[in-house]
């Protein structure tokens, strides 16, 4: 009786089996982002988020796209999203990079969008972020201040002090969008 589960058949009769171990979901996830990067960037956009759910059997792939350096109203269409992702179904099928039973998922990431890699950190430089992150309590609202190495970036936390964090640390990071209306200016008289 053969093992459950992938295996590798080695030999004639009889059948010896080596049993890999089950790729976890970290791993599959960095065996997917370059080719994925590389394809969005190819088709004139880019990858703002990649985000795996789901079981090993059933993987979510969750996609964030945009246009490079967009400004808000000016970003990703419905029609360019819908356009990716069909683009992203062939890519991932014709190499075999997820099983044949996956969900893909590709949206815009929103005026409050995800900071997940170095050159978001670069790019944002001076603008508010909402942050999860070991070894601060909560969600704060910090300042980028800078980006020293390619590992670490620089806040300045709501209590004013600055402090340097491990990218590898920060466990979400997203934009703050000010939703307050605009101050009226004073009428003359």
């Amino acid at each position: 009786m053969a093992p459950a589960g992938p295996g590798v058949d080695v030999g004639e009769f009889p059948h010896i089996f080596f049993l890999r171990r089950p790729m976890s979901l970290d791993e599959s996830l960095d065996r997917l982002l370059s080719p994925i990067r590389e394809h969005i960037a190819s088709l004139g956009f880019e990858l703002v988020d990649l985000r795996r759910a789901g079981t090993l059997d059933r993987p979510i792939l969750q996609l964030r796209v945009d246009r490079p350096n967009s400004t808000p109203g000016h970003g990703i269409t419905a029609t360019e999203c819908a356009a990716v992702s069909r683009g992203l179904e062939r890519l991932l099928e014709s190499r075999q990079l997820v099983g044949p039973r996956y969900v893909l998922e590709v949206s815009s990431p929103g005026i409050e969008r995800p900071i997940r890699w170095p050159e978001h950190w670069r790019r944002y430089l001076g603008r508010r972020a909402r942050i999860r992150v070991d070894g601060i309590p909560g969600r704060p609202e910090v300042e980028i201040l800078a980006l020293p190495d390619e590992q670490h970036v620089t806040v300045r936390l709501p209590d004013g002090s600055d402090r340097t964090l491990a990218l590898s640390a920060v466990r979400e990071a997203r934009l703050t969008y000010d939703w307050a209306p605009p101050a009226r200016p004073a009428k003359r008289r």
